[in-house]
């Protein structure tokens, strides 16, 4: 066994007390039941089936095909119409081509069901593949959005240009390490420019995904959008399966949409191991959440 399928083997089982209440289930069946429930209870969803960094053309189409399975059984199923993927497990690492070639088939999938694919954003050396190949495919046949990370110090010129194009964006803090020279590394920084641009966003005339827990950020928006007497259904609030039920709760009591992410797979290490290393605050983060509803 290679070394690092060692360690994967020897992690999991320590991290899947922590994991078990963030993730839908292993399988797609577990997954569907917990969309259906989230659902009925009011809330949207976006399914993810975890996975990333594949590296063969054989793991990316297996992926890619996974994908079309999951859209065709929310249809069949009647549930929210909504995917999020990963460039990395659709290709990317193998090629740019691959990636777009992969994103096609499901953005066409989607198209046919009626419904949307979000291309989540990874580490900073993929976002201009990702975001070239998202504005490339984007179009009335490919329902498809992106993700922006607030941390990048590009981001700003980001998002004029993907509103430019008419792209709808999620805008998130960034859960990758990044270092000093692309990225705030100051908490109030990146505060702050986070709600500068969901300003941005909630004023574009376009709907977007504002996904964040965190409460100042979540006050000032609210008392933004009574001010600007904006329509609470212009946008959405998006979070993650799992984490502050309590906050999901309110938002959706105040009438605004909510989104969770809701990921599943067996692929699911890298997913929780990064809420714990990446921003040494998430360790405590999460260890809060396993207490807090």
């Amino acid at each position: 066994m290679p070394i690092g399928a060692k360690l994967h083997h020897r992690l999991q089982p320590l991290f899947f007390p922590f994991a078990k209440r963030f993730i839908a289930g292993a399988t797609l069946l577990e997954a569907l039941d917990v969309v259906r429930r989230l659902n009925t209870q009011g809330f949207l969803t976006t399914l993810d089936f975890l996975g990333e960094n594949i590296t063969t053309d054989a793991e990316a189409h297996e992926a890619t095909e996974q994908n079309l399975s999951i859209l065709q059984a929310l249809a069949e199923q009647k549930l929210n119409l909504n995917i999020s993927v990963k460039p990395t497990m659709l290709g990317l690492s193998v090629g740019q081509d691959l990636f777009e070639k992969n994103l096609r088939r499901v953005a066409e999938k989607a198209h046919e069901l009626g419904a949307f694919v979000r291309v989540d954003m990874e580490g900073s050396a993929t976002t201009i593949d990702t975001l070239t190949v998202v504005k490339k495919i984007k179009g009335p046949y490919a329902p498809i959005g992106t993700v922006v990370q607030a941390m990048l110090k590009r981001t700003p010129h980001d998002v004029i240009d993907l509103l430019n194009n008419h792209i709808s964006l999620r805008l998130c803090k960034g859960a990758y390490k990044e270092p000093a020279a692309i990225a705030l590394q100051d908490k109030d920084e990146l505060r702050a420019q986070y709600i500068s641009l969901a300003k941005q966003l909630l004023t574009s005339n376009l709907y977007h995904g504002i996904a964040t827990h965190d409460d100042a950020i979540i006050e000032a928006l609210i008392s933004f959008v009574r001010e600007q007497r904006l329509d609470k259904t212009s946008f959405e609030f998006q979070m993650l399966y799992g984490v502050r039920r309590d906050l999901q709760e309110k938002l959706r009591s105040l009438g605004f949409g909510i989104r969770i992410y809701v990921p599943f797979g067996n692929a699911w290490l890298p997913y929780v191991v990064r809420r714990l290393r990446e921003r040494k605050e998430n360790v405590w983060f999460v260890v809060r959440n396993l207490f807090q509803k």
